[in-house]
């Protein structure tokens, strides 16, 4: 069974911080959601605050330095990511976005992340749909549907916080365990072996493959390349397609064109 490492990665700005303490409810709270599946993970926490200065160095002489390389280096290692910002000018942190500027791109292909933020009202709620969640669907992340929010008020009054964060980790949990970290036995039905493509661009390559098998066109490399590429069977097209009440379409193969028009 493989053990899940997990990072925290909060972009709080004071100490102590409000969005360190939601970073902590939500890993706790995401290791009881594992553990519920037999399942211990690995949890580090990364505070951006402290690596501040090593950031601002790294844009100016474009050399990682400091703690900096150790907390990327854990963030490409990790499978998983609980990010949390403070939310400045209905939008995450100029820290928080400097330090996602020097992830290479393509390292989060694949991880599941939860979003997270804190804000003084709920009035800025929505900042982890319209700011955050492009964010790292940009990165290619596999993003958990729920993020949580909490405001001042939300810490040590409000239950519904602690019913927030149980649900969104209950889904980050099950993120996990469908992304192969989970024995198969142990994975959610839906996300059985064989079950998915891996990417949508396989299911879209899928139901075409299926749809022209269905028509009668050639399947295996017969579909790829029946008559070569510049054939009018290329990519399944048949030479002859005839919809209803319409007369059959003739296909001519690019090459034949243009022998046709030599003597033009």
């Amino acid at each position: 069974m493989k053990t899940p490492r997990i990072t925290v990665v909060t972009a709080g700005l004071s100490e102590p911080s409000s969005t360190a303490l939601l970073g902590e409810q939500l890993a706790d709270a995401t290791v009881q959601a594992l553990g519920k599946m037999g399942v211990q993970p690995e949890v580090e926490t990364i505070n951006v605050r402290s690596i501040a200065t090593d950031i601002t160095n790294h844009f100016l002489t474009g050399f990682p330095a400091g703690k900096l390389p150790e907390a990327l280096d854990s963030v490409y290692a990790s499978d998983a990511l609980i990010v949390v910002s403070p939310t400045f000018k209905a939008s995450y942190t100029g820290l928080f976005k400097s330090f996602w500027d020097l992830v290479e791109d393509g390292s989060l292909q694949g991880k599941a992340v939860l979003l997270a933020a804190t804000g003084g009202t709920s009035r800025h709620s929505l900042m982890i749909d319209t700011a955050m969640r492009p964010l790292f669907t940009y990165l290619k992340a596999q993003v958990a549907p729920s993020g949580v929010f909490a405001a001042t008020d939300d810490f040590g009054s409000d239950a519904n916080l602690q019913s927030r964060i149980d649900k969104a980790t209950a889904e980050f949990a099950q993120i996990i365990g469908w992304l192969g970290v989970l024995p198969t036995h142990d994975r959610p039905q839906q996300a059985s072996p064989g079950v998915y493509p891996t990417s949508a661009t396989e299911a879209i390559d899928e139901s075409e493959r299926a749809a022209a098998i269905s028509d009668g066109a050639p399947s295996g490399s017969e579909f790829d390349d029946a008559d070569g590429a510049n054939s009018g069977s290329f990519f399944g097209i048949a030479k002859e397609r005839k919809a209803p009440g319409l007369e059959p379409l003739k296909v001519i193969p690019f090459a034949q064109l243009l022998n046709n028009n030599k003597g033009n």
